[in-house]
């Protein structure tokens, strides 16, 4: 399968994956020759990449890295907990705070035995999904990256068990955010900002009443909005007065809000992201953190055409752990020449090889697409 903007599509081609609606419902299916009001609908959701099968790709598997099953079960146990917590912001039914608390270790535990279980790099298609839920898609996404970075960092099951309830719950504030201000199409005014902040702070006194709820978890809503250089908000910390799990949970955040659809801004991919974490590392996020995500992550997801800096074209057709930036290739163009027979590159040992750019417009010769 390959990865190809929409805007590329061609009616004939061939979907390689189940794109989802609102509801969880299948809005366009795996295997279906797809029609020009398809593409046109996948525009309109604001959808810029989806993967095809075409001969080009013929053999490249992408899997994400939690099945679309759990992924659908986790946001819908996520939007639960998150409603009943914001009903409940003074505790007044103990026991409903306790269930909870349970249901969001079994959402820890599921998204635990996935990552653990996957020996693949974290692949998240989140171009397949089309949501108006964005804070429970995003707190998923965010506890799954957060979760990847933790075992990098080799936390301890305790550790990991509160980071990913922190991570769950960072943005339950959000919840007393008009979803107005939330889902505004331009450019938020000074005021409106300024309510959006507020987000952490409404998290913190939600979560810090909670009895069954480490208050950790309450400083992880507080301070994931935080930088090391004190430019964060809301309290301006600096560097090591900001607590481990918010740094962990800063850099999940920011990585899943650049490479997710939002109604005012167009998803990055994830090797682009990556570089603004990279371009922020040291000031902004910590580095540790960000070095982590870095070996978790499949920065080129396979599937993506890529260029080199020796005039090859490829399309990425396996990852190296520890060097994610350092793919398996297959080189199907050399020089703006098209190659008769691509061929195998394994960039981990070709150290002069180096990618530097990406072509997810690209239309080979009409041999190669069927």
């Amino acid at each position: 399968m390959r990865l190809i903007s929409t805007r590329a599509l061609k009616p004939g081609m061939v979907m390689a994956t189940t794109v989802y609606n609102v509801r969880g419902h299948a809005l366009i299916q795996q295997n279906v020759a797809i029609t020009e009001r398809m593409i046109h609908r996948l525009q309109e959701l604001n959808i810029r990449y989806v993967y095809i099968e075409d001969a080009l790709s013929n053999g490249i598997k992408v899997t994400e890295s939690v099945p679309v099953k759990v992924r659908q079960e986790a946001v819908a146990n996520i939007e639960e907990v998150l409603s009943r917590i914001n009903d409940a912001k003074m505790p007044r039914s103990l026991n409903v705070i306790e269930e909870s608390a349970r249901q969001l270790k079994s959402i820890i535990d599921v998204v635990l035995k996935e990552v653990k279980g996957n020996d693949e790099l974290l692949t998240v298609l989140t171009d397949v999904f089309s949501y108006d839920s964005y804070v429970f898609h995003h707190s998923f996404n965010v506890t799954l990256y957060t979760l990847s970075i933790g075992i990098e960092l080799n936390l301890s099951p305790k550790q990991l068990e509160e980071l990913g309830i922190g991570a769950i719950l960072h943005d339950v504030g959000k919840m007393l955010v008009s979803e107005e201000i939330l889902m505004k199409p331009g450019r938020l005014t000074e005021e409106e900002f300024v309510e959006v902040q507020k987000h952490t702070e409404h998290g913190f006194d939600i979560l810090r009443k909670l009895q069954t709820i480490s208050l950790l978890v309450a400083h992880c809503a507080y301070q994931h909005h935080e930088r090391l250089d004190g430019s964060g908000y809301p309290r301006g910390l600096k560097g090591e007065d900001i607590h481990p799990y918010a740094k962990i949970i800063a850099v999940a955040d920011v990585f899943d809000a650049m490479t997710s659809n939002r109604v005012y801004r167009e998803a990055m991919l994830p090797h682009e992201a990556l570089e603004i974490l990279y371009a922020g590392s040291g000031s902004l996020f910590d580095p540790n953190v960000v070095e982590a995500f870095r070996r978790a992550v499949a920065i080129y997801p396979n599937g993506m055409i890529v260029e080199l800096n020796d005039g090859k074209k490829g399309i990425v057709t396996g990852q190296n752990r520890g060097v994610t930036d350092r793919p398996v290739i297959r080189v199907i163009e050399e020089n703006g020449e098209e190659l008769y027979t691509p061929y195998e590159l394994d960039m981990s040992t070709e150290l002069d090889k180096i990618i530097t750019g990406f072509d997810v417009d690209y239309e080979p010769s009409p041999s190669k697409i069927k």
